[in-house]
């Protein structure tokens, strides 16, 4: 609430400043009104007002530490070289600096050029999922869907999904991805093991929250 009432005072203030110090004529007030409240709609959309002051160290960047086997195993699954590539490094860079909003924004960009590259939506999902601190958002869910629908048959969608949904709480839908990227995934590989194992782990729950 602070925040909305030290910006209302300074809108007030500047308004003032603008018609009595540079006097501003008449037939420009609606226009300069108009400046003034895009400003605080942009403090509105980009700050917290709704949130009190205080001091919080400069290190604190928020979002999710960086997940190295994460990104380890999607360049294992997903396309680690071209355009697409090159986009992805530079985005686990700064995830590892944990710059997490910069690291979706590297990935926007690339996807602005490339809007049908699969690996890149996928890329895009993972680093919104770590910039809302491991929360699978609306946006990343949509992410997820785009690379799916460009690559149905990938395996690297369908398992990052699965992940985000499982780690979501959505154990049904994580499973309904799994199950046949496990089937599907050659006999004796770390990916078929690690998946009968997530889909072990999910019976079990979904069976003990039937009892």
């Amino acid at each position: 609430m602070t925040g909305w009432i030290i910006a209302g005072g300074l809108l007030v203030l500047v308004s003032m400043a603008l018609v009595l110090v540079g006097r501003v004529p008449r037939s420009a007030w609606e226009i300069t009104a108009a400046a003034l409240l895009l400003g605080l709609a942009g403090y509105a959309w980009q700050g917290r007002p709704g949130l009190a002051g205080s001091p919080r160290q400069a290190a604190d960047k928020g979002g999710a530490a960086f997940d190295e086997k994460l990104a380890e195993q999607r360049r294992g699954l997903a396309e680690r070289y071209g355009q697409a590539g090159q986009w992805l490094m530079l985005s686990d860079g700064l995830g590892r600096q944990g710059k997490t909003k910069e690291a979706a924004n590297v990935l926007l960009s690339g996807l602005r050029k490339t809007p049908d590259d699969p690996n890149l939506w996928l890329g895009f999902g993972n680093a919104l999922v770590a910039h809302a601190g491991g929360v699978l958002s609306p946006a990343a869910d949509f992410a997820y869907r785009r690379s799916m629908a460009i690559d149905p048959e990938g395996p690297a969608p369908r398992y990052f999904y699965g992940l985000a949904l499982a780690r979501a709480g959505q154990l049904k839908e994580a499973r309904a991805l799994w199950a046949p990227l496990a089937a599907s995934a050659p006999e004796g590989s770390e990916v078929k093991k690690e998946l009968e194992a997530n889909i072990a782990r999910i019976d079990a729950m979904l069976g003990a929250e039937g009892r």
